[in-house]
């Protein structure tokens, strides 16, 4: 899978740029939209940054790096990505300067923990992410799949479903019509340190969990007999390898790797219009499996480091944020780009979300 290679080696990219040196933005850095560089008027910079956090934004601040790494080899930037919920764990104790998250910070949890330790953060939107729903294209009796249906084959009901039709009553309760295949289900999927984890449950799960079967709003709602990986590509293996595999990743993933792997067009509702995950579906909210993508920022290593500073200011900048599309995720709104800008350039403290 050659798209799956060169993604690897985008990721190995995140642990040369933390073994070598990274260099700041400055001088006639290409920035056209006074977002980046230092304040000195163009001299570099020096220190070091640590970003950890989402495994599916880890590929976009990798990308920035790399560019940033051009300007000059003064600055030390180490990028990981265990995942959201571990990334927030880091960062909200002090240890990290920057966390990647592929969903909003959570207020009754991590917003508190950041509070008693200290942690002053700003919020910024980078990007837009589809959560695909995938098989093998060897199977190809599933052609469309709604929330119910999800919930029948994933939820915590189906703990111990070997086939696909064994979530058949539970799909036809929720009122779906979708037949399964009387097929193995074999279920490779994110962790729950994982904020593609998260999102799907809250965006697929979650509402029929709690509103239509009654379960505790605290859950779970995911059945735990499933092969979990925080590695994506480890999971885009896995429903490789199977005929009639079943599980979720971001959609700079899939479509790294669509020639191993096939996307199942999604309908929120029973019998819905099933729509498939491209660029355009995700960023017109027209695909209901979308969210947003966030970096967050330290206030005060932002203030007491220039180099965490000039980082963010080039991450923003033209040449920066474009390499939100370039590594396969969608681009924001002009508008709404601009409404990140203000917030880091206004330094507004605290999350718009959730």
């Amino acid at each position: 899978m050659k798209d799956l290679r060169g993604f690897r080696r985008l990721l190995a990219l995140a642990l040369l740029v933390a073994m070598m040196g990274v260099a700041c933005f400055g001088g006639d850095g290409g920035d056209t939209n006074d977002t980046g560089g230092s304040d000195d008027g163009g001299e570099t910079v020096s220190g070091s940054i640590v970003i950890s956090g989402s495994s599916t934004v880890e590929p976009i601040s990798a990308a920035v790096a790399e560019k940033f790494a051009a300007e000059n080899p003064d600055v030390n930037i180490s990028v990981d990505g265990p995942g959201t919920g571990d990334g927030f764990e880091l960062f909200c104790s002090g240890e990290t300067d920057v966390s990647d998250a592929s969903r909003p910070i959570d207020t009754e949890e991590e917003v508190p923990a950041c509070e008693e330790n200290g942690v002053e953060f700003i919020e910024l939107k980078v990007g837009i992410d589809g959560i695909a729903v995938l098989t093998s294209p060897e199977n190809t009796s599933v052609e469309c799949l709604s929330f119910a249906d999800l919930y029948a084959l994933l939820g915590i009901e189906s703990e111990g479903f070997d086939s696909w039709s064994d979530a058949q009553q539970i799909a036809s309760d929720l009122g779906s019509s979708t037949e399964f295949p009387d097929a193995s289900l074999d279920i490779t999927a994110p962790g729950e340190e994982s904020g593609t984890y998260d999102s799907f449950v809250e965006i697929v799960l979650e509402g029929i969990a709690v509103d239509e079967r009654g379960q505790s709003e605290d859950g779970p709602f995911v059945r735990p007999d499933y092969q979990a990986s925080a590695d994506d590509n480890v999971i885009i293996e896995g429903l490789s390898g199977n005929a009639t595999s079943l599980g979720w990743v971001g959609f700079a993933f899939y479509e790294n790797n669509a020639d191993a792997v096939r996307a199942i067009p999604i309908s929120a509702e029973p019998d819905g219009d099933c729509i498939e995950p491209t660029a355009e579906t995700i960023a017109s909210n027209e695909y209901p499996i979308s969210r947003d993508l966030f970096i967050y920022v330290n206030v005060a290593k932002a203030e007491d480091n220039e180099a965490l500073a000039a980082y963010i200011d080039y991450y923003l900048s033209d040449e920066g944020i474009s390499s939100v599309s370039e590594v396969g995720y969608v681009s924001l709104e002009s508008e709404t780009l601009e409404e990140t800008r203000g917030v880091w350039e206004g330094r507004e403290t605290g999350t718009r979300e959730g």
